[in-house]
């Protein structure tokens, strides 16, 4: 029987080196992302700039968007050479500046393209390689064969794992958030596909936003990956330890996660990040709480006076 996981989503913009070490103090075990790194900009950029992480941070993937089975082989070494634990092939983002670098939810209409990239790439590293993708295309005549062949097509190439998006892609005249809001959620359809798959870890994506429905999903599937309300409420992702993984490791309450952070912060802000820029990841922390305006407000004054100032006056709350 296949180990069950939770992943929180690669999310760009969000999900730095700041924000995986913030979740990983909240959520001991779930499989971390990077936000996309493109093949081309690990093959013309300094590899110490974007790939350096925490140690702390495992498990962790490395999402690469690219098309080229050359640089993405090159890239795929690279994440081992760093340490990462998976390697991931970005087939799901349907944004036009992504499509434009011919990669993304455009890549679902190639999958012989995409399977010579994950043979390429499994020659150059011991690291699994997996997919993250939607459903379909939208205007194709049978979705889900077109999801069939596309799975067939690149697990034929060695790639063992799936992260499907439960919406179809609508490539043009839709932004990312309107493939998002108005593209409709269909969990069947990856439920069906680890039926037809068995032997395939098959993870489900898509509004995924309480511990309930993670359990109910983990019924069907293999695993569950949680995007933007891991970012907007993290700390609901504390029960997940143990609800999963059995880990008794007590949990940390919301002021000595802050608190934990700020040896981080300093260092960051050593060399030259603004506060906000870091501490905006953290904003949804004392969400639900009496706190929680409070914080927002100590986040957005940009100023670690105001930061400490907040952690003083609620370091004796039980309601914490």
């Amino acid at each position: 029987m296949m180990k069950k996981e939770v992943a929180i989503a690669p999310m760009l913009d969000w999900t730095d080196n700041f924000f995986r070490s913030f979740i990983r103090l909240i959520c001991h075990h779930a499989l971390l992302y990077t936000e996309m790194i493109t093949e081309q900009a690990l093959w013309h950029g300094d590899p110490s700039r974007l790939l350096t992480f925490e140690d702390h941070q495992h498990p962790i993937a490395l999402q690469i968007g690219g098309s080229t089975p050359q640089k993405m082989a090159h890239a795929a070494r690279l994440g081992e050479d760093f340490g990462y634990d998976e390697i991931n092939i970005n087939a799901g983002c349907p944004s036009e500046r992504v499509q434009a670098g011919a990669f993304g939810a455009c890549l679902m209409a190639e999958p012989d393209l995409v399977a010579r990239c994950v043979e390429k790439m499994l020659q150059t590293t011991q690291k699994p390689v997996s997919i993250k993708t939607r459903l379909a295309l939208e205007g194709t005549s049978n979705a889900y064969h077109d999801l069939r062949h596309f799975v067939q097509t690149i697990s034929q190439a060695g790639c063992r794992k799936f992260i499907i998006h439960a919406r179809n892609a609508r490539l043009k005249g839709f932004t990312p958030k309107e493939n998002r809001e108005k593209m409709p959620l269909n969990y069947e359809l990856v439920y069906r596909l680890k039926q037809d798959f068995p032997h395939l870890f098959i993870e489900i994506n898509g509004n995924i936003s309480s511990l309930d429905a993670l359990r109910q999903h983990l019924h069907q599937v293999d695993g569950v990956m949680i995007g933007r309300r891991a970012y907007a409420e993290p700390y609901f992702l504390a029960d997940i330890d143990q609800m999963l993984y059995h880990d008794p490791h007590p949990l940390l309450t919301r002021e000595e996660i802050v608190r934990r952070m700020l040896p981080l912060l300093q260092k960051e802000m050593e060399k030259g990040r603004p506060p906000l820029s870091m501490l905006r990841h953290m904003i949804g922390l004392y969400w639900g709480t009496p706190f929680s305006k409070k914080f927002k407000h100590a986040v957005m004054a940009n100023d670690m006076t105001a930061l400490y100032t907040f952690l003083d006056e609620t370091a004796s709350s039980k309601t914490q």
